[in-house]
């Protein structure tokens, strides 16, 4: 049984604690499909360790830096050794460093003062942190921001924060890491965070040899544990496994620089049990909720076209489609703008039984200035239509139609024809602050259709 790719971002290997059993350690978890692990630097020693291990295992990578706890050993000479270190060709990052107001083996002054000093080697090395943080919210935000850690990039470890923390960060561009304690019964509040939290933004860990999931409770942690803790975040999420690892391996290649990422996808890509077709990149809106703007990751996928495919690639992309619930149209660009191509492979696919499903702005009639949906009409069982709005000043604020305010008529009478042709037609609105959702859902119910409502990660 082959396993999704995982990457346990954050482990303590060079310790006594796996001095016994190490290769078989790594072997349980390259069985697992962990086949790529970074170990993480405390103090000098522990960070030279961890370079060492990188050196013996291909798939160790280190980190190197001082913990909180130590950070009264941080002096200029320490400062240089750590560069030097940070030099070797596995070293992915700076940390873990940051605050500890919990055990308080260290002055809180001195802590703040390692920290800083800490974030600018990592801003003079090019490398991201791995950022500690216990009971010490507010000044692990603040030095951050003072430091323009948003510059540097790297990750909350072990996140403990409420979902007003985890903003912060996210807003910074840092990500956020869990632990095998989101699988603690009582940790229902971490449970929350992961579900509102983008899965874009998301990596996983074990912290080993501490913090392990709960069917190890008690026990030594190891990497290949990390699979329960990416379960239990597709189980929040809705996901599957093999989703989670491949989104959170690509977060771990961003961040990182670490492991292979499998970008084949940008035409045809699976969540669940859906298969999604990326045939365009063009849209005839520009809404300012979308990710594309960003960049063209969509759970792990990069969809950002070389060029639009023509049939036998789409097709070809497909393979076969008998394996999902339905094909949708639907990338990161208006499928509609396609619409002879989306016939074409549409016909294909209801010759083979597969249910389709669009996904679309509704604004095809205007593209073609003739109604397009009889077209339609028996090769597609279902059509979603992006809303958004529940009147035409608020639509084109946040959709842009290059139509202009002739834009949300269209859509309005688009959804108003579409049951006559569509055995299924769906109205949905995003959650951007200031858009009256209430009343998108009562214009759709008087337009006769469905309504869903889509959540908008204002920090994703």
């Amino acid at each position: 049984m082959s396993h999704p790719s995982l990457v346990d971002t954050h482990a303590h290997l060079d310790g006594n604690r796996f001095a016994e059993d190490l290769e078989q350690v790594i072997q349980r978890a390259d069985d697992q499909g962990v086949h790529s692990i970074i170990t993480v630097g405390c103090d000098l020693e522990s960070s030279r360790a961890s370079v060492d291990l990188t050196e013996r295992y291909p798939g160790i990578y280190a980190t190197v830096g001082i913990h909180p706890h130590d950070a009264a050993t941080v002096t200029p000479q320490l400062l240089d050794e750590l560069a030097q270190l940070a030099s070797a060709d596995k070293v992915v990052a700076i940390g873990e460093i940051g605050l500890d107001y919990y055990r308080n083996h260290c002055p809180h002054d001195q802590q703040q003062k390692a920290f800083r000093q800490q974030l600018a080697l990592a801003r003079q090395c090019k490398l991201p942190v791995v950022i500690h943080d216990r009971d010490a919210h507010d000044d692990v935000l603040a030095t951050l921001r003072e430091e323009k850690a948003e510059e540097i990039g790297g990750v909350l470890h072990c996140f403990s924060g409420d979902i007003e923390m985890a903003k912060a960060c996210l807003d910074l561009g840092f990500y956020l890491s869990f632990t095998g304690t989101i699988t603690y019964p009582k940790n229902d509040a971490l449970r929350e965070v992961i579900r509102q939290v983008p899965t874009e933004r998301i990596l996983v860990e074990t912290d080993c040899p501490y913090l392990a999931a709960q069917p190890w409770r008690g026990k030594r942690n190891e990497p290949s544990y990390v699979v329960k803790t990416a379960e239990t975040i597709a189980e929040i999420k809705g996901l599957t496994l093999t989703d989670v690892a491949r989104i959170t391996s690509l977060n771990a290649f961003e961040l990182f620089g670490v492991g292979e990422v499998d970008q084949a996808s940008k035409i045809a890509y699976r969540i669940r049990d859906s298969l999604y077709l990326n045939i365009t990149n063009r849209c005839s809106n520009r809404c300012s909720f979308c990710a594309k703007f960003r960049d063209f990751h969509v759970k792990g996928h990069q969809l950002k076209l070389d060029h639009e495919p023509d049939f036998d690639e789409v097709i070809a992309a497909i393979g076969d489609p008998t394996g999902y619930e339905e094909v949708v149209f639907c990338g990161y660009g208006e499928p509609l703008l396609r619409l002879d191509l989306v016939k074409e492979v549409a016909t294909w696919l209801k010759q083979r039984g597969i249910k389709v499903r669009i996904n679309s702005d509704g604004q095809a009639n205007l593209v073609y200035q003739r109604n397009i949906l009889p077209e339609l009409e028996g090769l597609v069982d279902e059509l979603s239509i992006s809303l958004n709005a529940p009147n035409t000043a608020d639509y084109q604020r946040i959709c842009q139609s290059c139509f202009g305010d002739e834009g949300y008529d269209g859509v309005k009478e688009f959804i108003r024809q579409a049951p006559t042709y569509i055995p299924k037609v769906i109205a949905s609105a995003v959650t951007v602050p200031g858009i009256d959702i209430k009343a998108c859902e009562q214009l759709a119910e008087e337009l006769g259709v469905e309504f869903r409502t889509r959540i908008y990660n204002e920090v994703g």
